[in-house]
């Protein structure tokens, strides 16, 4: 027996090695195999593949994604399998699919103890995929997918194509499928479990021009052809909810056959945070007159009323609640009576129509804006429904529950942005979300019991690919992700999308290219974001970017032909554009300063700024023209060049140079300061020096090369990798804990130091801008050096509107303290955790009034001696 289990055991780690290369990034065990054996499966094999079997009863949305599956099988083996009517007609091997409760077959396969009902029975989106030994007569094996309800179903089915190499965004991201052709099931139970997050969505925004130029070019329109493509893309990723496009579109009119897909699909529609009772905001038209609840309630009533009568049975979560026209604020000053009036109003409109109480319709109210200081001023909520809280448009969530609140009925969701319109500047254009940042924020809105909905505003879809994977397969399961392993997701996504060709370079390219746009939002980049003057700061920046596109192409030199097209729009564009974007800006910033001086190279810069206007729309022409022979025509004309309020310009606008007269004596010479190169020298008489040593007038640490961190029992410390402007980021986990009192034995941060000067010296925390998401005044922290009594400090001490503007553009929140040194020497500096959920980044302490020079990285690391 001992001997047998070695043997079988050897087997399995030989099915391991030849597992398929392409794996879902949410699910490392790979189940599908390249190999036969006994004990597999063989879907494909020698020429062969298996039939497929369903009960012609199941849902309408199962039999749809069978015939994807089949498509899918026939990419990659180029073989068709046939879809058996009767199971009679099955030989040898079959897959067979299906829902308990719905189909037949998968019953009688409860009955049989053939799969565990147990398993199956009363969870929610839930499948299992297991081989079935000699199920029935003349069928020796039987591959069963089987769903504890539709989309439970339909996600054993999508699990299983991409499993065999078909990723979710082979028609989005034109990722091609690899060509297999033996493909054999592994033994076992393959399941995913229940998702932890029940409602996980994306909402598409602010979708003119790019996304309705492509969609009417391609489709006519947003029907249900286009549709059609949303559903399925959000399906294989295991999402189940959708905000259709809104602004000046309306779901439910402009094809009916919109909600009649969804449904057929299983994807659970909604509306916008301010679009009630399922009705689009285009669809008020001025022949309904004011939208305005005081002076127009019949009409809204009714307009609300023909809204629910037209959602029928479908699964819907039904938005509650009240904003003003074209999502504005309903009134001035808070009007609690008013909205409470109106949902109460809602909720009979819902109970009189599906006739059955309000409660047993999903709906959900979200927090957005105003919204949510009516909620913070004793408004009343349903229980029943979700809470819907929100970031500040800019990925920094606004609002969480209490750790010590009473239980919800209909719980809590969160609303998220990766693109937006509105101040401090729109951000359409290109993906400047750094999943490392994502994960932080959702992960403590997951502590904080976080989850019953998940939505992400993702503006046109494109190009917002690897975020949108990234939050939904969070969503699945939070607990999954950590920040040690994010590192992980940016290989088994390339290794996914690329065929696993160069997948640690493509892994380190995605995570660089978002952390450099995420410094500063392209539409908020101008001439004097970067210092060309100071610590090499505007130059270092075109390098570090030039070196990725470097990097870029010489990958797609050496790429298989086939993935070139999916390479330039997932990786290749978004680094070449926002390159030359960044350099456009800085050779602008150059051009100003030497004309300035009269310096004659002015005029070389002025040429420069003209040849990388002209490469940025060459760069979106390749895209639009020459890119998957014209397929993504208009899906990145949005313009990103010439802001100057928050709105965006017309047309990209190139930016103002100068040029001067150049006479026979002037000279071309470049009089920039670099103040960067500074040597740090320490003489025979200083060996005792330990720590980051002063220089210049200041010290600057990255906030992950601590000296010593003090963890305690409840907490400890922990470096979110590549969080940070110029590094990491470091905060305290988990989450959800309660303030805790400085004491001796309190969680810190110790950092090193040597100071060559004594007296008043400034410390700048240069932390990520972190919302002040729970009652009280503010997140806080304590700071001190050596063995004073700590001060404490507020991140959110100024929250003003204008405070808010400044850190979300600067992406950065940099808090300065003072502090008395009284000798020179080796000192500490400790950083003392209060509450949860700060990140620092980056400290810069400045020794000598005014030597830190402005810059908007801040100074380069200082010498460290051990």
């Amino acid at each position: 027996m001992c001997s047998k289990i070695k043997t079988s055991y050897l087997i399995l780690l030989l099915f391991l090695i030849g597992l398929s290369t392409n794996s879902y990034a949410i699910n490392p065990e790979k189940y599908v195999v390249n190999q036969a054996s006994n004990e597999n499966f063989p879907l494909v094999s020698k020429g062969k593949i298996a039939s497929i079997f369903l009960d012609d009863k199941d849902y309408g949305g199962v039999l749809k994604v069978t015939g994807h599956l089949e498509n899918d099988l026939f990419k990659v083996s180029d073989l068709r399998p046939k879809r058996i009517k009767k199971i009679a007609e099955a030989e040898d091997f079959v897959v067979i699919i299906g829902t308990l409760g719905k189909s037949k077959i998968i019953n009688e396969l409860a009955r049989q103890g053939k799969i565990d009902a147990k398993a199956l029975q009363g969870k929610w989106e839930k499948f299992t995929t297991q081989i079935a030994e000699n199920p029935f007569k003349g069928i020796k094996k039987a591959l069963v997918i089987a769903g504890s309800d539709k989309r439970g179903t339909i996600y054993g089915i999508y699990d299983l194509s991409n499993q065999i190499g078909v990723s979710p965004w082979y028609f989005w991201a034109d990722v091609p499928v690899k060509k297999q052709s033996e493909l054999h099931v592994l033994p076992g139970i393959h399941s995913q479990g229940e998702p932890k997050v029940k409602y996980r969505g994306i909402f598409i925004n602010d979708e003119a021009p790019a996304l309705s130029g492509w969609a009417f070019e391609k489709f006519g329109g947003f029907n249900s052809k286009f549709y059609d493509k949303v559903f399925e893309l959000i399906l294989r990723m295991k999402g189940n909810y959708l905000w259709p496009a809104m602004w000046g579109r309306i779901f439910y009119v402009e094809d009916p056959q919109n909600a009649v897909l969804a449904d057929e699909y299983g994807i659970v529609m909604g509306t916008s945070h301010h679009e009630p009772l399922t009705r689009a905001h285009a669809e008020w038209g001025k022949a309904n007159g004011k939208w305005d609840f005081n002076s127009n309630s019949e009409a809204l009533i009714q307009f609300w009323k023909d809204g629910i009568k037209r959602m029928g049975d479908k699964e819907t979560i039904v938005t509650i609640g009240m904003r003003g026209d074209g999502d504005e604020p309903m009134t001035e000053g808070t009007a609690i009576d008013l909205l409470e009036n109106i949902v109460k109003t809602q909720r009979n409109i819902i109970a009189e129509v599906t006739k059955k109480p309000a409660e047993e319709t999903p709906q959900m109210w979200a927090l957005y804006k105003e919204v949510q200081d009516y909620y913070d001023k004793g408004m009343i909520v349903p229980d029943d429904v979700t809470l819907l809280l929100c970031d500040d448009n800019w990925g920094n969530i606004r609002k969480l529950p209490e750790l010590d609140a009473k239980q919800r009925k209909g719980g809590y969701g969160i609303y998220y942005h990766y693109d937006y319109v509105g101040g401090p500047r729109n951000y359409k254009w290109i993906n400047t979300n750094q999943i490392e940042r994502v994960w932080e924020q959702m992960d403590l809105a997951y502590q904080y019991g976080v989850n019953k909905i998940w939505i992400v505003n993702v503006g046109d879809i494109k190009p917002m690919e690897f975020p949108i994977e990234f939050f939904l397969d969070m969503a699945w399961n939070p607990e999954k992700f950590n920040a040690e392993n994010l590192q992980d997701y940016y290989v088994n996504w390339a290794k996914e999308n690329f065929g696993n060709q160069f997948t640690e370079e493509i892994a380190e390219i995605l995570k660089l290219y978002t952390k450099y746009n995420a410094r500063r939002k392209p539409e908020l980049l101008d001439t004097k974001t970067y210092s060309i003057i100071n610590y090499n700061e505007a130059d270092q920046v075109v390098v570090d970017y030039q070196k990725l596109a470097e990097k870029a192409n010489l990958i797609n030199e050496k790429l298989q032909p086939e993935y070139k097209d999916a390479f330039y729009q997932l990786v290749l564009f978004p680094v070449l554009a926002s390159s030359n974007l960044n350099e456009l800006y800085i050779a602008t910033a150059k051009n100003h300063l030497y004309a300035e001086q009269g310096n004659a190279i002015a005029n070389q810069y002025a040429e420069k700024v003209k040849v990388l206007f002209e490469k940025d729309s060459l760069l979106t022409d390749y895209y639009h023209t020459k890119l998957s022979n014209g397929k993504w025509n208009h899906i990145m004309s949005q313009t990103h060049i010439g802001y100057d309020n928050w709105q965006q310009p017309d047309k990209n606008v190139i930016p103002k140079t100068k040029t001067i007269e150049i006479s026979k004596n002037a000279e071309s010479r470049i009089s920039a300061k670099d103040s960067s190169k500074v040597e740090t020298s320490i003489n025979k008489n200083l060996d005792n020096v330990q720590g980051f040593v002063e220089s210049d007038g200041y010290i600057s640490i990255e906030s992950k090369n601590y000296s010593k961190a003090i963890n305690s029992d409840a907490v400890k410390w922990t470096v979110i990798p590549n969080l940070g402007k110029t590094d990491s980021g470091i905060t305290i986990k988990p989450s959800n804990i309660q303030s805790i009192e400085i004491s001796e034995q309190s969680p810190r941060l110790e950092y090193n130091v040597h100071f060559f000067s004594k007296g008043n010296v400034k410390v700048k925390a240069y932390f990520s801008p972190t919302i002040n998401f729970k009652k009280g005044e503010g997140l806080k922290y304590g700071i001190g050096f050596d063995d004073e009594k700590p001060q404490i400090m507020n991140l959110n001490a100024d929250s003003s509107e204008k405070a808010w503007a400044e850190s979300v553009a600067n992406n950065i929140k940099i808090i300065t303290s003072t502090h008395e040194i009284e000798k020179v020497g080796n000192h500490v500096l400790k950083i003392y955790a209060i509450d949860s959920a700060l990140v620092v980044q980056k400290i810069v302490i400045e020794t000598e009034e005014g030597k830190v020079l402005e810059s908007y990285l801040g100074p380069p690391q200082s010498f460290r001696k051990e």
